[in-house]
């Protein structure tokens, strides 16, 4: 059995699995629940969107009823790459169909149910980080309601202490070996195997759980749709998209700095400070998207504190003004555009240079180039451009 390791820097591949092969007769209707609309989509596609698109989560299988994959794949419509499989009678099938789907070398696997679409960013990176560490957890809610053991009647015979007790949620996140016994054994009982988890306890292997919100609820009836749509309206207005863009010519007496790195021997930027336009592009996104204007307003170029001022430095100032905003950042995805100089060797280190001044985990930022060919100031190397969006999200009340 894959043991975790302790070390910090040990970052497991992740693959998800969603499960959508139900049937959905409780929710009625001649369409399967995962289908039906929410803000617009399928309920699937809001659950799908927030594995596929998490920056730690790798690749994403989809588990259709059987003959039934070309009907879901058009009513998706999806714009990110998910890979389809058919599931069988029972969820335990589903999902070892799912598993075979996966990459071998995705080590950490997350078991997620399709009609879960109010998941978060948070809960599902929780869940991850407590797999890499214990070998399997779950999203799972303390008791609330107070619970009745009921007769076939009706009566109840009864009332549970509900101290202790958790509803387990999902994803659910195991390393590949244990999840792949535990589907093994309950494969010879399918019809006991209502989840993964209980399966990989069997074993005698403890999951953890990770604490989860009552928002990410199942939809089973009609009204559990009503109210992921009006969360979902309340909870829209928490996202900010911005995007920023950046040009210098170039100086040849001056280092050429990127991303808050030093290119050694090639010609610098012109301008006030650094002339960093991977930084500048960066920052105008991350201000436009928190509404707090645009680099000249938070650094003036007639003020002389900012002459020379590194890039970096000033990605620094400006994410501690977004934050104090109240906002997070989820990704940041950037663009240099220019002929020279050549950035693939160095992208690591431009990455590692930017979440660090970002104070965000590497997998939070992107970074691309591409060329003009041959157009324009850029076409003829006189200088070079940037591009940057970004996405934050509304911080989350405590206390």
């Amino acid at each position: 059995m894959t043991r975790p390791l302790a070390s910090q820097s040990f970052k497991p591949k992740v693959a998800a699995v969603v499960v959508a092969a139900g049937q959905s007769s409780r929710f009625g209707g001649d369409r399967p629940k995962t289908l039906a609309l929410l803000a617009g989509r399928p309920v699937l596609y809001w659950s799908l969107a927030a594995l596929a698109l998490r920056p730690l989560v790798q690749e994403t299988i989809l588990v259709v009823p059987p003959r039934r994959g070309s009907e879901f794949l058009g009513a998706l419509a999806l714009d990110f790459p998910v890979a389809t499989v058919e599931g069988g009678e029972y969820r335990v099938q589903s999902v070892a169909n799912g598993l075979a789907a996966t990459s071998l070398n995705s080590e950490i696997i997350l078991v997620h149910d399709g009609a879960r679409p109010l998941v978060s960013a948070k809960e599902i990176d929780a869940v991850i980080e407590l797999t890499r560490s214990s070998g399997a957890a779950i999203l799972a809610c303390p008791g609330q309601d107070a619970l009745k053991l009921v007769d076939d009647q009706g009566t109840i015979i009864k009332t549970v202490d509900r101290q202790g007790l958790w509803r387990a949620q999902t994803p659910q996140g195991f390393y590949r070996d244990l999840l792949t016994q535990a589907l093994d054994l309950g494969l010879k009982d399918p019809k006991l195997a209502t989840d993964e988890a209980i399966l990989v306890e069997k074993l005698g292997h403890k999951v953890k759980i990770a604490k989860g919100s009552v928002t990410n609820f199942k939809i089973t009836y009609p009204e559990d749709l009503l109210m992921a749509e009006s969360l979902m309206a309340k909870s829209a207005i928490n996202i900010k998209v911005g995007q920023g863009f950046d040009f210098h010519g170039f100086a040849q007496d001056r280092p050429l700095w990127l991303g808050g790195v030093l290119f050694p021997g090639e010609p610098g930027l012109l301008g006030h400070s650094d002339a960093d336009v991977l930084a500048h592009a960066l920052i105008d996104a991350l201000l436009g998207a928190a509404g707090l204007g645009d680099i000249g307003t938070l650094f003036p170029a007639e003020d002389e504190l900012w002459r020379g001022a590194p890039g970096a430095r000033l990605i620094q100032l400006a994410m501690a003004a977004v934050q104090k905003a109240g906002y997070e950042l989820i990704n940041a995805d950037l663009t240099l555009i220019g002929e020279t100089p050549k950035i693939a060797p160095r992208r690591p280190d431009l990455v590692a240079a930017l979440a660090k001044a970002l104070d965000v985990d590497q997998a939070k930022v992107s970074l691309k180039a591409t060329t003009t060919e041959g157009l324009g100031f850029v076409g003829r190397k006189e200088g070079l451009a940037a591009a940057a969006v970004v996405l934050l999200a509304k911080k989350e009340a405590t206390g």
